[in-house]
């Protein structure tokens, strides 16, 4: 193999792929990425750990001699991360050996060969549909901060995307840790109708909207099955990120959102932020709860600590029910608010011990659940 690409274009190229690749491995070729020109003055570029797949094609300045190699993935991306700018890279492979040649730099990198290089098997992905970029973008944004970390409940650890039909088809996202819950909903798009439930898991959602960020114009093309789902950004050419599915069933989280919680709250999502915020500070690991008081058209914010004292804000708010105290985690709280983008936020309450309902008004795509914590 023999290829010249410009800098630039390779780095772009391999930091999109390299950031699947996991820095510590068992297996030597996971390290690696896979690299493929062709005749045509194409160079593909591949990366896998076994359950996460990226794939991206760039335009070689010319490729002499077409063939395929690995090479260690981390490494070539801090070489080129290092090259001149607007330098020509020129990768030649002979003897298991990868040369990389810029103005006056001169590498050598062992390589592996393509034949090891573990491909993931898509089989047949029937369900087909589109999506815009900026759309999923924000679906993955407004959820995925409510993904479970905790790896007893796997089937926790992603997006669980599934569609529904209610008042009209309906295509929703929805995230939770067990003690919140956020859910994002937009109109079917065609061609998802009949699509299986699935849960994508926190890894590939964080790669895909990182590739995202560089495709908002565009189009994502998905395509799924039951077991592996299919992101194409960019066309012919493009990214294709491909992942398997987490194998599990996600709980129905329809029954933990409240619908009789008649106690409404509105506040400016921002300066409740900032108070949630400012007397959180006293709070320890401990003690992560901030109380509320609630009482005509104001909000009392206070936080009690054994070791650093106590905190109190008062809020101004729209309530005209009854008075009473509730206590929430002041970080589940703070992700839900920085998610609300306009000048108003909603919380539908129905007493101290009850799940609340966050949202920014009923017409809003997004909705949260914030269940309270005892103060």
């Amino acid at each position: 193999m023999k290829a010249t690409i410009e800098r630039a274009t390779l780095l772009r190229c391999l930091s999109h792929v390299q950031s699947v690749v996991e820095r510590r491995n068992t297996i030597p070729i996971l390290s690696n990425v896979l690299i493929e020109a062709a005749g045509d003055g194409t160079v593909k570029v591949m990366a896998t750990d076994l359950d996460l797949q990226v794939v991206e094609s760039m335009s070689a300045v010319s490729v002499d001699s077409p063939g395929a190699l690995t090479v260690s993935a981390h490494l070539l991306f801090d070489i080129a991360r290092k090259l001149p700018e607007g330098s020509q890279v020129g990768l030649e492979a002979a003897d298991n050996r990868l040369t990389v040649k810029a103005g006056r730099s001169r590498f050598q990198l062992p390589t592996l060969p393509r034949d090891d290089f573990p491909v993931i098997v898509e089989g047949d992905l029937p369900t087909s549909f589109e999506l815009p970029a900026k759309l999923l973008a924000e679906m993955i944004d407004k959820t995925r901060f409510a993904i479970s970390t905790e790896e007893t409940r796997y089937y926790l650890n992603g997006i669980f995307f599934h569609v529904s039909d209610e008042s009209h088809p309906v295509l929703k996202a929805a995230a939770t840790d067990g003690h919140r819950l956020a859910r994002y909903t937009i109109a079917r798009p065609e061609g998802a109708d009949g699509m299986p439930d699935v849960i994508v898991p926190r890894k590939a959602v964080g790669e895909l909207r990182k590739l995202l960020d560089e495709a908002l114009d565009g189009n994502v093309e998905i395509d799924l099955s039951a077991s592996k789902i299919r992101f194409t950004l960019g066309g012919e050419g493009g990214v294709v990120l491909t992942s398997k599915l987490i194998d599990g069933t996600f709980p129905d989280y329809s029954r933990v959102i409240p619908t009789g919680n008649d106690k409404l709250l509105k506040l400016d999502p921002r300066s409740f932020f900032e108070g949630v915020d400012r007397v959180a500070t006293i709070a320890t690991e401990k003690t992560r709860a901030v109380k509320m008081g609630l009482d005509m058209d104001k909000v009392t914010l206070s936080v009690t600590s054994p070791d650093n004292g106590t905190a109190a804000e008062e809020v101004p708010a729209s309530y005209g029910s009854d008075s009473f105290e509730i206590g929430f985690n002041a970080n589940y709280l703070k992700d839900i608010l920085h998610q609300i983008e306009g000048d108003s936020v909603e919380l539908h309450l129905a007493d101290a011990g009850a799940p609340t309902l966050i949202r920014q008004d009923e017409k809003s795509a997004a909705l949260y659940v914030l269940m309270p914590m005892r103060v």
